[in-house]
């Protein structure tokens, strides 16, 4: 019930608009978020640099409902890695396609991402197509498709291993190596579509992780570069010891090197698993949001995270 509710609170602006008045509400946020500005970004990078971790930079955004709104969120993401190779940090960038456009038009959006992809490419870099909900999955899965087509091998997708159509999706993907990023799922989604149940979510999430390390080794897929800008093929995101061990334990039994796997997580979450990942010689990777439209990330952190609901809760309702 409270997911649902803080689901639903993501997308209402008339809880955005209350809750982003409040200094409680930022100071939860500043937990996950790095900060308003693209140097508070980079600051936090260089941070997990320094404990030998990689990072993904995201500038915070989605949805735009106009062509001007989405120009302007592609020369931010942009404006990203000039950040990146300025300071010369080992990090990638990630962004949403509802963020440059989708909602727009999908010409417009393909426009844009190949826009971001040629600058990335330009730098030795890589872009992680975030996914959103499953309304826009398949499109998303497409314009990749496209982006693949049109000679852009430096972009790479998330799945969300709680839809029942993942499992088909990686096998499809492994066929071109396609760098995926692995997590459960943020959002709010049907029955009809994903699975209702935690423990089916779980399993479904081991299998698709045994997908990947199985498709890394078999179609021999790029290792973590030098620079921690290009991933590996199978990147776990996940803060859960139980399918970090399953996959700790597979990769191990069936052969496949450390170099070519990869585990994710957010910022400001289980600092201590990420930090004992990389000392235990796993390449690790950190999502690192930023920028001033953070409170529907706030929102699905919240509605993944029960311990903070009754005190945000407690706050919302006693104003």
């Amino acid at each position: 019930m409270f997911r649902s509710f803080f689901i639903y609170l993501s997308k209402a602006s008339w809880a955005r608009n209350i809750v982003t008045h409040w200094s409680i509400a930022w100071r939860m946020a500043s937990r996950f978020v790095s900060g308003e500005t693209i140097e508070d970004g980079i600051q936090t990078i260089k941070l997990l640099n320094a404990k030998g971790i990689n990072a993904t930079l995201d500038h915070l955004g989605e949805h735009t409902d106009s062509p001007e709104k989405a120009r302007q969120a592609t020369q931010d993401i942009i404006q990203a890695f000039d950040a990146i190779e300025g300071a010369g940090v080992h990090s990638n960038v990630s962004i949403k396609l509802t963020q440059i456009g989708l909602g727009v038009s999908e010409e417009l959006c393909a426009d844009n991402l190949a826009i971001i992809l040629e600058k990335a490419r330009s730098l030795g870099s890589f872009v992680r197509v975030d996914m959103e909900d499953s309304a826009v999955t398949q499109i998303t899965l497409d314009i990749l498709y496209k982006m693949r087509q049109r000679g852009f091998n430096n972009v790479g997708i998330v799945i969300q291993a709680y839809l029942y159509r993942s499992e088909e999706d990686i096998r499809k993907l492994l066929k071109d190596c396609f760098a995926v990023r692995l997590c459960k799922g943020a959002y709010k989604e049907p029955a009809t579509v994903a699975y209702p149940k935690k423990k089916d979510v779980d399993a479904s999430y081991d299998r698709c992780s045994a997908l990947l390390v199985d498709g890394a080794l078999s179609q021999n897929c790029p290792t973590v570069s030098a620079d921690g800008k290009i991933p590996p093929v199978p990147g776990l995101a996940t803060h859960d010891p139980k399918r970090i061990e399953f996959a700790k334990a597979y990769a191990q039994k069936v052969g496949l090197p450390k170099d070519a796997l990869e585990f994710q997580m957010l910022n400001g979450i289980r600092r201590d698993l990420q930090e004992q990942l990389a000392k235990d010689g796993y390449h690790v990777r950190i999502y690192v949001p930023y920028g001033t439209e953070w409170y529907p990330y706030f929102m699905r952190r919240l509605a993944e995270r029960p311990a903070n609901l009754w005190f945000f809760a407690s706050n919302f309702f006693h104003r």
